[in-house]
């Protein structure tokens, strides 16, 4: 038997490998993505004080800290059992929708448009932002300012664009002014063009990729996300919904300080990212994705103009039925950027917004909160225990890239045994095993609160352990 390594797995946020079994015909028997660097946020906030967790366990991550601010502070308010007033929901609420902004742009324009402009089988020299500036200039241009949208409505409404402070237990610390709303209102309708023009790159493209969209984790799953009564998409507020591969609700409202009675975490010995499934079905059969894909499969309708005329167009892609294939994560993705801009210009134009009333204040009063959000990769859980004097006893995360770890090993043993072949393992086939990690957007470094950079090799491995290809992927 033969192993094939990928490490790290490249273009993705954090550090991975991904190991491919071959079997003694050559077939590719199975394969699994890896989790390398240990976890440890949970265990090193014990003995902090609650009020220092919004802050510290935004550090778990520079790319999506704000979802982790988002749900800390609303483990906060339950804590403290205060309600924010509506204003400083909604300033919590656009600094969100421009974390999901920045963070899907991020994903489409730099790390997973190489591949759509230049077909996964490109040199991968080709693969990158820096050949996209040469041949495409004018995408490279509108990625950038797309994404620097985002991060400056996180700046000026939140206080810096990475790890802000502006998001706090019982609210917002500061109030919009006027200046700041005209500034970011006049920007949204360059913004969803922008958008606009992405999503139809995409779609006019698609028919390039039908290999790749049958078999990059395209089967049966569960889908969860947060929802409403209306089953109009939801981020921040709402009650967990499990959805069946065939559009059954099989279970709804349940109340994320509920979760665990439905949600279980497995541990696997060759990983550190935990494994989510759902309980009532066991384990791994309880596999389920989250994120994007999940939301829009969920939602009935977004609530706003644009995005609702998308998402008609792309639930028709399966009549209707829930889309199984995750490389729609993509077309999903490009949807909610065009929401996420909708929203935060209709956000900005309620009269509750502009309000001076930003945020409440108390004391601890339960000794146990959960806050749940839906972070950019899908639903996000922070749970803090605490004495009556406020010091944190125990947490547990779980992270919305973890959500979807059963689910990206299975998309990675579909991908290597569609387009694997151990008489010739090319470099497109190896992109493509990549590839549909990417198609999940995992934050790595977030789920797994570490840091890693190493370059990319794959070692081709016998049976007795014996090296007998090294392909460098640097």
């Amino acid at each position: 038997m033969k192993t094939i390594v990928i490490d790290p797995v490249t273009r993705i946020e954090g550090h991975a490998k991904i190991t491919i079994s071959l079997n003694e015909e050559g077939k590719v028997d199975d394969a699994k993505i890896h989790v390398t660097q240990y976890r440890g946020f949970e265990k090193f906030c014990e003995g902090r004080m609650y009020s220092e967790m919004p802050a510290l366990t935004a550090r778990t991550c520079g790319i999506c800290p704000v979802s982790h601010v988002i749900a800390s502070t609303k483990a906060i308010d339950e804590i403290l059992a205060i309600t924010p007033p509506q204003a400083g929901i909604n300033i919590r609420k656009i600094i969100n929708l421009a974390q999901i902004l920045q963070s899907h742009t991020l994903n489409f324009f730099h790390l997973s448009s190489p591949d759509f402009i230049y077909g996964f089988d490109a040199p991968k020299e080709d693969r990158n932002i820096f050949k996209m500036m040469q041949t495409h200039p004018q995408m490279a241009r509108d990625g950038i300012k797309l994404r620097a949208f985002g991060q400056k409505i996180i700046e000026e409404l939140g206080g810096k664009r990475i790890h802000p402070t502006g998001v706090v237990p019982g609210g917002a610390a500061h109030k919009i002014e006027l200046s700041q709303k005209e500034i970011i209102l006049a920007q949204i309708p360059d913004m969803l063009k922008i958008a606009q023009g992405a999503l139809e790159f995409f779609k006019t493209n698609l028919h390039k990729f039908q290999k790749e969209i049958d078999s990059f984790a395209a089967f049966p799953s569960l889908f969860m996300a947060l929802t409403n009564k209306d089953k109009t998409l939801e981020h921040y507020n709402g009650t967990l919904c499990f959805m069946d591969s065939d559009g059954n609700i099989i279970k709804d409202a349940i109340e994320p300080r509920d979760y665990k009675e439905f949600i279980g975490e497995a541990v696997e010995e060759d990983s550190y990212l935990k494994s989510p499934y759902y309980k009532p079905l066991g384990y791994p059969q309880g596999m389920y994705r989250v994120g994007p894909l999940a939301r829009l499969n969920i939602a009935s309708t977004c609530g706003t103009p644009l995005a609702d005329e998308e998402l008609k167009k792309f639930k028709a892609l399966h009549g209707g039925k829930p889309v199984l294939n995750s490389f729609y994560y993509h077309y999903a993705r490009l949807i909610e950027i065009i929401y996420t801009i909708e929203k935060i210009e209709e956000l900005l134009n309620d009269e509750e917004t502009m309000s001076e009333n930003v945020k409440a204040t108390s004391s601890v009063s339960k000794t146990k909160g959960v806050g749940c959000s839906e972070a950019p990769r899908g639903t996000l859980f922070h749970e803090y225990h605490v004495t009556k004097e406020g010091v944190i006893t125990g947490v547990n995360l779980i992270i919305a890239t973890g959500n979807n770890n059963l689910a990206m090993n299975a998309g990675v043993k579909q991908v290597a045994q569609a387009f694997v072949d151990s008489k010739n393992i090319t470099d497109g086939a190896l992109n493509r095993v990549e590839a549909v990690i990417r198609c999940f957007d995992p934050c790595l470094s977030c789920s797994t609160h570490a840091l890693g950079i190493l370059s990319s090799k794959i070692e081709i491995v016998d049976h007795n352990k014996k090296i007998v290809k090294v392909i460098d992927r640097s």
